[in-house]
């Protein structure tokens, strides 16, 4: 699948790093209710209306998978991990609504991300360790793909979903992401999401990040109450 960031970034100018590769350090951070559902969706109740990020739309979901997506929506103010301070992770943890960092050198790309003070490591051109294993976040292993960042992801636990609408994952998953820089304050974020035993074919993802302005930003503590908004409603 060719996305159109790779036409967009040939009219700007990228910065770099000294080694001679894109510069994507700052703080960034992406605008949309995808957190909320990655699909379009209308508003109910805790959640707003919003235009999906999934490219096409739909979600290619094995029959057998269909009945958890449903239990999962149906119980996902308790069963969503995000509710119970869990790392959501990858790609989830890019477009929950707080701000992430990038810090790059030669060797390793570093994210630290706001939500329960989760960090990752991508470490660059090098291979999986054999699994399984079973990581909140996967194991990352980055790339150049001329001004691309391409991050390949897999040896994810099954316990994190897409989104509090409860959409989901096995430990089969398979994740591809692209950073590409397409101007001073603006990166194009695609993924491509893999697992053949939740879905029938490979599906993607597409959204903006923006860098965040403000003179003094920084990624700041963030603690987090499991189930917080249910015991707020009961005391």
């Amino acid at each position: 699948m060719v996305f159109s960031s790779s036409i967009d970034a040939q009219e700007y100018s990228v910065p770099r790093t000294p080694d001679g590769n894109p510069d994507l350090q700052g703080v960034w951070q992406a605008i949309n209710t995808a957190v909320w559902d990655i699909q379009d969706h209308s508003s109910q109740w805790g959640m707003p209306a919003g235009q999906g990020v999934v490219v096409g739309n739909d979600l290619p979901y094995q029959a057998s998978a269909l009945e958890k997506r449903q239990t999962n929506y149906e119980n996902r103010l308790t069963d969503d991990p995000e509710a119970n301070c869990k790392m959501v992770g990858v790609p989830r943890i890019t477009y929950m609504p707080y701000p992430f960092q990038i810090i790059q050198t030669p060797n390793q790309i570093v994210m630290t991300y706001e939500w329960v003070h989760s960090i990752r490591n991508i470490y660059m051109n090098s291979e999986h360790p054999e699994g399984p294993i079973q990581w909140y976040m996967g194991d990352s292993r980055g790339y150049w793909d001329g001004d691309t960042l391409v991050v390949d992801v897999v040896h994810f636990t099954d316990e994190t979903w897409f989104d509090r609408s409860g959409n989901y994952h096995g430990e089969g998953l398979h994740v591809i992401e692209r950073y590409t820089r397409l101007g001073p304050d603006h990166m194009q974020y695609d993924v491509t999401v893999e697992d053949p035993e939740i879905f029938t074919e490979p599906w993607h993802m597409s959204m903006p990040l923006y860098r965040r302005q403000e003179e003094n930003i920084r990624i700041l503590e963030y603690e987090c109450y499991a189930l917080a908004e249910d015991r707020q409603e009961t005391n």
